[in-house]
């Protein structure tokens, strides 16, 4: 694959070969001959649901298990079979090595950014950062995330959101994550924010909930006057950042009017069993709530499973969080999501994306622990054209490097678009009108 120096060239980008041109491993070629013989592509995914595992998830302990090798790389974890052939993961997701045969494993992906939020902003934009900086930080002139630029070219029909985060924004310590938030495409673009717990047993959505006094005719006549006023502004009609809030402003009380977007948000509406099946935990109704609203048309949620790093950056004690928490969780919701979007026939038009800022050391620490690393991880697809049951690309015998068929997030990014049907070559302007 060619790239450019600094940012990668969309123009110059290859899908992997998960989409609807079949198997896997197509080559640029191969690509480019499939694209010539066809103007428009044919989507093969109507949403993409992103899991976010903000910290990096070890790569070792998960999905790319080495029980061969050295006792400090190796780690204390027992590997299983799954119903991928060559497959082996951690024996604390028994649920996911059974249902391998629904997403693939890509076990090449790699970057050189070792900081959280730089490592993050590359990982949720697929544009990679001109720094590697621990103080990155969110900006009006970031680089957008993947929803923002879905609610730029291809938005959601009817009034629901086309893109939705939740249940937290994410911040490595004081510095907000940059990659979140629409950035130069303008506030007007950014993801609805659900920044509420829907574990907690009076979860509601304060977003889309009328203030005490209220009715949906005084907040659309209130709405109507401050359209109004707002066109005689010429400070509205000459600056983009106060035009990109008015739009916000306006989407927000279309969504809060919205019989489809209230009731997709109603998690009491799902039985208990179903509850229980997806785990009564954050991280669980987060999965859950991400399957109402893709069901009922939203094209992009992001679940990030912490708010900080604190969740998956573990340096020390890496064994025992893991197993304690992060990978059950991790099994019990995300095999649920995937068996529940598989028999509401969603699965096929769903797009899911698990993944990280990068991976963690092969070498454990004199804490027990595993540190940063870019240079080599694993992320999952399933859904939306991927074939399930497949591996791509391959680690060293220690899990450190790509041994064949590397990965860059600019490639899976690509893969991304190209199974929503957008042209990975698409021209997009910031604010000041700049082509992008």
């Amino acid at each position: 694959m060619a790239h450019s120096n600094g940012y990668h060239n969309y123009t110059r980008r290859t899908a992997l070969k998960f989409g609807a041109v079949g198997a896997m491993g197509l080559s640029l070629p191969a690509f480019l001959q499939a694209r010539a013989r066809s103007s428009s592509r044919n989507a093969t995914a109507k949403s993409v649901i992103m899991l976010f595992q903000f910290g990096g998830a070890p790569h070792l302990d998960t999905f790319d298990a080495k029980p061969n090798a050295p006792e400090g790389i190796r780690g204390e974890f027992r590997v299983i079979p799954s119903r991928t052939p060559e497959l082996r993961v951690t024996e604390h997701l028994p649920k996911l090595a059974a249902l391998s045969d629904r997403y693939a494993v890509i076990r090449s992906v790699h970057h050189t950014m070792s900081s959280h939020n730089s490592g993050a902003y590359y990982a949720l934009s697929g544009r990679q950062p001109l720094i590697n900086i621990v103080s990155a930080n969110a900006s009006a002139t970031d680089f957008p995330h993947p929803g923002s630029i879905v609610d730029h070219l291809a938005p959601a029909a009817g009034q629901v959101p086309t893109s939705v985060a939740l249940p937290w924004m994410i911040a490595d310590g004081p510095f907000r994550t940059p990659g979140e938030f629409a950035g130069f495409l303008g506030k007007n673009h950014d993801p609805l924010w659900v920044l509420s717990d829907p574990n907690s047993p009076n979860f509601k959505v304060s977003e889309l909930t009328l203030p005490d006094g209220l009715s949906v005719q005084q907040i659309q006549d209130r709405e109507a006057m401050r359209t109004q006023l707002a066109a005689l502004s010429r400070l509205a009609d000459r600056t983009a950042s106060v035009k990109g809030l008015s739009d916000y402003q306006t989407k927000a009380v279309e969504l809060l009017t919205s019989a489809q977007t209230q009731a997709a948000f109603d998690l009491a509406a799902e039985s208990p069993s179903t509850r229980d099946r997806y785990g009564r935990h954050t991280y669980g109704q987060s999965c859950l709530l991400a399957r109402r609203l893709v069901e009922a048309g939203v094209r992009f949620v992001t679940v990030y499973y912490s708010r900080g790093i604190s969740g998956w950056d573990t340096h020390d004690d890496n064994f025992t969080k893991l197993k304690k928490s992060l990978l059950p969780h991790t099994d019990e919701s995300v095999s649920a999501l995937l068996e529940d979007l598989q028999a509401r026939g969603l699965l096929e038009e769903t797009l899911v994306y698990w993944t990280g800022d990068f991976g963690r050391t092969p070498k454990i620490n004199d804490k027990a622990g595993r540190d940063h690393w870019p240079q080599c991880y694993s992320i999952l697809l399933a859904g939306g054209g991927i074939r399930g049951g497949s591996i791509y690309g391959e680690s060293d015998p220690s899990g450190a490097y790509p041994k064949d068929r590397p990965v860059r997030p600019d490639d899976v990014h690509a893969t991304m678009f190209h199974a929503l049907g957008l042209d990975a070559e698409t021209e997009i302007r910031d604010q000041l009108d700049r082509p992008m």
